[in-house]
């Protein structure tokens, strides 16, 4: 059941800053996402985004209001773990969970689409998970 889309930080970094090469890409996205039904964002996302803002106030005005921000659900924080101990067994370095993780799990748990410019390595890790990306 779909429910809407997650947008990431980079997708709203690049219609924020009018990036060069992938503003044009994800400012379509966003709009098609919009028209489609809710947009939202969880505190991940946010706390990614606020590195180039002063104030959160700045942010808050710079965001759109029809996006919604959303919790992280206990369960994307379970399914995160998860994610991150498969990722381990397979030769992963990494020594904790990465914002990745826990922002893919949130779209999986919740029915939403990710749109996202990284498409995630490990898809395979979340097999309900819907992507929009470039590539």
């Amino acid at each position: 059941m779909w429910l809407g889309t997650l947008v990431d930080s980079n997708v709203l970094l690049d219609v924020l800053t009018d990036d060069p090469r992938w503003g044009r890409w994800s400012a379509e996205q966003l709009a098609r996402a919009f028209d489609a039904g809710s947009v939202a964002i969880n505190p991940l996302i946010f706390a990614e985004l606020s590195v180039g803002f002063e104030r959160i106030e700045d942010i808050e005005e710079a965001l759109p209001d029809r996006i919604e921000r959303e919790n992280l659900p206990w369960e994307a924080a379970f399914q995160a773990g998860r994610c991150f101990l498969r990722y381990r067994r397979r030769g992963g370095t990494r020594p904790a969970p990465l914002p990745d993780f826990y922002i893919a799990a949130h779209a999986a748990v919740t029915g939403r689409v990710l749109l996202t410019r990284d498409r995630p390595r490990h898809l395979d890790l979340l097999p309900t998970l819907e992507v929009i990306s470039p590539d």
